[in-house]
């Protein structure tokens, strides 16, 4: 069996494209790209709409099949779904959607995240996107869905572009609640406010065609240096870095050695949101930043929330800062993935916990006092709990060229997870869509936050700071 992919990008097939068309007995693909091509008359036709039943066609075919797709189909698309059934197929690649979008602003995007919210929960996609300097979101329908993204990332002063059916004689580049350039400003409030799955909210108010891409940047960024690698940089060069290189006062900060356990923990990423509630000089969500998760600093006092945004700025991340106590601060925040919380005030954790529903929670103790009701809290909340007591001891010179061990105050770490919980509990089973994207199923614990109206209001409290790449 002979399985050609077929890229389209709304130009005329290349010869080796339109040569396997003419040669297939089967040809599958979206009703847009069957339309938009001369399928031959005895071939039979496929319309992909359920992912799994076409590819058992294709895989049934006893001639030559052809599968049209959108733009790059081994990018985020459906050549991976033909390799898991053990397809290796031949592959035409029309320009990537991306590629297009990009190359219509005049922009380079080497620095950009590509993520793809067609299919898959909301929550990670926005958190990496907040995260980024500059990113590039496939969507789908339903329309509403990628309204509530575009809002989330307006409300955040990124600019937003709409690249709509791009490559088509419809295609349209437009900034998003720009007036003059169409209908998308009213569009984007209304899709705002759309629950998810309410395509026809969000298509009659956006006016925003599929398929479309949006590119996202942050206006406030520095140009990023020359790369070696693209999109994301991965992990900083160091972490749990000293206390000297954040602002703060009377050396209220979560030292060193118990900020590298903490972030161990939490493990911050690209795609998590993570709350640092009572966040002080804000050291731990500007380290979680660093790691490229969406880091909300919940902080009660304005001086200290000063502190975080130059500390945020002084590391070049991009983070948000809500000013005022949990629970009540918490409540039009993002979902959180994980919480942190140094201090021990009990009713503020209880708070946090109780909005956020964290996968994972980490909280910092200096008196062992306060363990035991600590542990019960989070017990009572159905985590499981563990725990440890850290007391490092620094060298510190002596008079002539000798060394002592100058001991810091023991600190208690407690940590709580979902029973269960592994590391891909929000990671979503990858196939592919009729228009060769892929998409997902969200799992238990992701279907769960998402529930909570947070891409609304993710960022009517946040805070940019300039950041690189």
């Amino acid at each position: 069996m002979t399985v050609t992919v077929i890229g389209c990008d709304g130009g005329a097939l290349p010869p080796a494209a339109a040569a396997a068309l003419a040669g297939a007995s089967v040809v599958a693909g979206g009703q847009r790209h069957l339309a938009a091509v001369s399928v031959p008359p005895a071939a039979e036709r496929i319309v992909i709409q359920h992912l799994d039943t076409a590819l058992d066609a294709i895989c049934a075919a006893r001639g030559p099949a052809a599968v049209l797709a959108s733009g790059d189909p081994g990018f985020f698309g459906i050549v991976r779904a033909l390799r898991r059934r053990g397809v290796t197929p031949a592959v035409i690649p029309a320009v990537s959607s991306v590629s297009l979008a990009f190359a219509r602003l005049g922009l380079d995007w080497a620095d950009a995240l590509v993520l793809s919210a067609h299919g898959r929960d909301l929550r990670p996609v926005l958190a990496a996107a907040l995260a980024h300097p500059k990113a590039a979101i496939l969507t789908g329908p339903p329309e509403a869905t990628a309204g509530q993204l575009r809002s989330a990332l307006l409300a955040a002063g990124r600019t937003v572009y709409v690249a709509e059916r791009l490559g088509t004689p419809d295609e349209r580049v437009r900034a998003a609640g720009d007036p003059a350039a169409g209908d998308a400003a009213a569009g984007d409030a209304a899709a705002g406010d759309a629950a998810p799955g309410d395509a026809a909210a969000g298509d009659a108010a956006a006016g925003v065609r599929d398929p479309h891409v949006l590119i996202t940047i942050d206006p406030a960024a520095r140009p990023s240096p020359t790369r070696w690698l693209a999109g994301h940089q991965g992990a900083p060069a160091g972490w749990a870095l000293p206390e000297a290189d954040f602002e703060h006062r009377d050396s209220m900060i979560t030292k060193a050695e118990v900020r590298a356990l903490v972030l161990a923990r939490l493990g911050p990423g690209p795609g998590r949101t993570v709350w640092d509630v009572g966040a002080g000089s804000g050291s731990v969500a500007v380290e979680c930043a660093r790691f490229g998760a969406w880091a909300v600093a919940v902080e009660a006092d304005e001086r200290q929330c000063a502190r975080i945004r130059r500390n945020a700025a002084a590391h070049g991340v991009l983070l948000q800062v809500a000013a005022g106590r949990a629970p009540a601060a918490c409540a039009d925040l993002p979902a959180p993935d994980a919480v942190f919380a140094g201090g021990g005030d009990r009713d503020a954790l209880a708070g946090a916990v109780k909005a956020g529903q964290p996968a994972r929670v980490v909280v910092t103790l200096a008196s062992v006092d306060r363990v035991r009701g600590v542990c019960e809290l989070l017990t009572g909340f159905g985590y499981e709990v563990g725990g440890t007591q850290l007391q490092a001891s620094r060298l510190a010179g002596l008079p002539g060229g000798s060394f002592r061990l100058a001991a810091a105050n023991p600190v208690f770490v407690i940590w709580a997870g979902q029973p269960g919980a592994g590391d891909d509990r929000d990671r979503p089973a990858v196939t592919a869509t009729a228009d060769g994207r892929a998409a997902g199923t969200r799992t238990r614990a992701s279907t769960r936050a998402s529930t909570r109206a947070s891409t609304r209001a993710s960022t009517r409290a946040s805070t940019r700071t300039g950041a690189g790449a």
